[in-house]
């Protein structure tokens, strides 16, 4: 369900036919209204991975069809043992026909400025490695370090790259260990 910012989050990005939004919500219906009928639309089944809800959702719509979406939740890390809260950026989809034309841009954009209005100085985001490409181009750093997550059956080492972005002054992902207190996202 689509809702007007109202000026707490960042308003519409219009483009010819496009324009980017904050939902109200974002179901299951949604998420198949992109990716159509595909059982593994971020093609990450097969590693087994449990995936936190997202709580803040932006989505770019064309007409009244949404075509991409992106969410982020408050993430608590710890990261060389000193704890700290990020962002965790995760959900980003853009449906497969429109890839290519700057819509996971926009889509990201908006999560990563309403989660640093929100106070937020980092954002986290895995994704797989042939999207790494991507989020550099959006200015996005890729982690050196190991990342652990919790995982239903305790914590597990993540398969897929993780990468940071600053949201804003002079914030740096700090050198250590990485490990993620809930979930990933």
């Amino acid at each position: 369900m689509l809702h007007d910012p109202s000026g707490t989050s960042p308003g519409p990005v219009s483009s010819p036919g496009f324009r980017t939004t904050a939902l109200e919500q974002y179901t299951p219906a949604d998420l198949r209204g992109i990716s159509g009928d595909d059982p593994d639309p971020f093609e990450v089944a097969h590693l087994g991975l449990t995936w936190r809800p997202k709580e803040h959702h932006f989505g770019v719509v064309q007409g009244e069809r949404m075509v991409a979406h992106a969410g982020w939740v408050d993430l608590p890390v710890r990261v060389d043992g000193t704890r700290m809260q990020v962002a965790g950026l995760g959900g980003v989809i853009v449906a497969p026909g429109l890839r290519g034309h700057g819509l996971a841009r926009r889509v990201v954009s908006a999560a990563a400025a309403h989660a640093a209005e929100q106070g937020f100085g980092l954002a986290l985001l895995f994704c797989r490695e042939d999207r790494v490409p991507v989020y550099t181009k959006m200015g996005w750093t890729r982690l050196t370090a190991e990342v652990e997550a919790e995982q239903p059956g305790g914590t597990r080492t993540m398969p897929l790259p993780a990468m940071w972005l600053s949201l804003g002054g002079d914030a740096s992902w700090p050198h250590g260990r990485v490990s993620l207190l809930s979930l990933p996202m």
